[in-house]
């Protein structure tokens, strides 16, 4: 029930509903998304350890809205595009909910340590995570886009 209260507060709010499907949008989240991606490694390279991991992170998350914007939904909202992909998609949030965890707990905090491995093994996440929801989005299909905004409905 507090899914439901949570889902209906981002409607109310506009932050969450049914759009028009957009392969232009959806293209240009994942055009972010590499750019993310790319900006990580090098900030790694660079040993800026904390900064890596918000683009780490944000790659996988530009990519979550890229396959929202292929099947038509708009969310503003990280958390709630992390429940979704699950219960929409019915895809694995493990990688994705790590990694804002990380995030979030090296952008606002900084009472932690990060070690260099850590952030390579988030880029390595990431990339796999990348690529699967690459994939997933490429075979999605007419009849799938039906599906998956009745889902969302129901949802909501």
């Amino acid at each position: 029930m507090k899914k439901m209260n949570f889902f209906k507060k981002l409607v109310k709010e506009g932050k969450l509903g049914l759009v028009n499907a957009s392969e232009e949008v959806k293209q240009a989240y994942i055009n972010k998304s590499e750019s993310n991606l790319i900006s990580a490694k090098i900030l790694l390279k660079n040993e800026r350890l904390e900064e890596s991991i918000s683009l780490a992170y944000y790659s996988m998350y530009n990519l979550i809205l890229a396959l929202f914007y292929k099947t038509g939904i708009k969310c503003e909202n990280h958390t709630a595009s992390i429940l979704l992909l699950k219960q929409v998609f019915y895809y694995p949030i493990d990688d994705i909910s790590f990694a804002k965890k990380e995030r979030v707990d090296k952008q606002y905090y900084f009472d932690f340590k990060i070690a260099r491995k850590d952030v390579d093994d988030l880029i390595r996440t990431a990339e796999n995570f990348n690529s699967k929801i690459l994939n997933f989005i490429s075979k999605i299909n007419t009849k799938d886009v039906i599906t998956y905004r009745e889902k969302f409905s129901k949802i909501i």
